[in-house]
């Protein structure tokens, strides 16, 4: 029974990638940063809407890694765009 939720878990969330991919190329917007900003924001779309109300099971626990990686990414791609459009104080 786990096993099958994980695989829909992994074919739901490479759904939402190649969608998220399909989506982009047509906007003509793909770039590494807003895939993967698309994907992280899908994956919690995923993992929300996936979990289970009563046992957790132990692949799910390992999520937060995941979750965790996800959002220092987030994170430096919002650093990074703030300082390109930040003037320079000196």
């Amino acid at each position: 029974m786990g096993t099958t939720r994980r695989i829909q878990f992994v074919h739901a969330l490479t759904a939402w990638m190649l969608g998220a991919v399909l989506l982009l190329a047509v906007l003509d917007a793909l770039s590494p940063e807003f895939l993967f900003t698309i994907s992280l924001i899908g994956f919690f779309v995923i993992v929300d809407l996936t979990a289970a109300f009563s046992v957790t099971p132990r692949w799910r626990k390992r999520l937060w890694v995941v979750i965790g990686i996800g959002l220092l990414g987030v994170s430096y791609i919002i650093f990074r765009r703030t300082m390109e459009v930040l003037p320079e104080v000196m």
